[in-house]
């Protein structure tokens, strides 16, 4: 059973999808999706971890039911990811990011290593500059707000030189999963993070971005392999 509660953090009302542990024997898990997706895009992964372990998925900033202030950043989006990993119960949590997710993660993971007991980041490499690219916006709603590809992009784009120190100052267990070569995201940068990390592994699904929507099982069971180490 999902139950969808809303948790307001520094003004910003966050969606968070809660599934309970039916025989809780795990670490609970936070879900970040990427850029456009919803606390949804997790359903298959949490409804597999719920089995041993409370997930709370999250619709991050401007994106499913969560508030949409207008203004997006990455470093906002790891404030309010940072604000909720206070208001939980649990002392810490596994934190698993997606794409975009996952660099909120990081950062989050940063600012509250102890509420961050292991990292696994989706597809995720060290930014690098890149020329800008935004794109059009698609006909019809969204479940987004399209100002935050417009506000976020150009991070992307052109990133803060300072992400391999974010990077090199991740003191969790992280688990980095990339997707191989069908992916736009470059597997150097992926193997690049990776090595910056002072304890990163990478397993690599070759399965594109979406590796836990291509691959679901596959990429559970890296998952719950690392986590339950």
């Amino acid at each position: 059973m999902v139950e969808v509660e809303r948790i307001e953090v520094r003004g910003v009302a966050l969606a968070v999808h809660v599934r309970r542990a039916a025989r809780r024997s795990g670490t609970p898990v936070l879900l970040l999706p990427g850029t456009g997706a919803t606390a949804q895009d997790w359903d298959t992964v949490a409804g597999h971890l719920s089995a041993t372990r409370t997930t709370y998925a999250v619709d991050l900033r401007g994106h499913g039911d969560s508030d949409r202030p207008g203004t997006y950043s990455l470093r906002l989006m790891a404030d309010d990811v940072t604000g909720l990993l206070d208001r939980l119960p649990e002392a810490a949590v596994d934190v698993v990011g997606h794409s975009l997710g996952g660099l909120v993660a990081c950062l989050a993971a940063v600012r509250r290593p102890a509420r961050v007991r292991r990292l696994v980041l989706e597809d995720v490499g060290v930014p690098h500059p890149r020329p800008p690219a935004t794109p059009a916006r698609p006909p019809g709603p969204l479940p987004f707000d399209w100002a935050v590809v417009e506000q976020v992009r150009p991070e992307i784009d052109d990133p803060d030189p300072a992400w391999a120190e974010v990077v090199r100052a991740v003191t969790a267990p992280t688990l980095v999963i990339g997707g191989g070569p069908a992916s736009f995201v470059p597997q150097e940068h992926v193997r690049e993070l990776v090595a910056a990390l002072p304890d990163g592994r990478l397993e690599t699904v070759e399965a594109g971005h979406l590796v836990h929507e291509n691959e679901p099982d596959r990429f559970l069971a890296h998952v719950a392999a690392f986590l339950d180490a």
